[in-house]
């Protein structure tokens, strides 16, 4: 059974910084897909950021790019989303998500991945 599970959520200032984590066990995925969506209240999910297998292909949402840092690391089949300068706007759960195809290109599209975390919560105080 496939699980993904996200950590490194938690309260920060605005400013500040905060690092998520997700570990995927189960199976390797370490030639699949992964990405990074989020949630706020009252608000449609927004995929962040993706990366494909090999991690040298990136994908960032306008409104987090040049802030927030996805990389992999696949001998420990994880995946982590580096988040600086936070602002106010990004409070949200945070998902994590895994592509089943291998080597399939990476994805901005929610629909397009098969596997999901339970999510990870980031507030920011001001």
């Amino acid at each position: 059974q496939v699980q993904l599970v996200e950590s490194g959520g938690g309260l920060v200032q605005a400013g500040g910084s905060l690092r998520l984590s997700c570990a995927v066990s189960g199976r390797t995925f370490s030639v699949h897909a992964m990405g990074w969506s989020r949630q706020a209240p009252g608000k449609e999910r927004e995929f962040v950021a993706a990366i494909n297998w090999s991690g040298r292909d990136t994908y960032y949402a306008d409104s987090v790019k040049g802030r927030f840092i996805i990389s992999r690391d696949n001998a420990k089949n994880t995946v982590y989303l580096q988040m600086n300068s936070l602002k106010p706007a990004d409070p949200a759960v945070y998902y994590c998500a895994v592509r089943k195809v291998p080597f399939g290109q990476l994805s901005w599209k929610a629909d397009e991945y098969d596997y999901w975390g339970q999510g990870t919560q980031v507030t920011v105080s001001s």
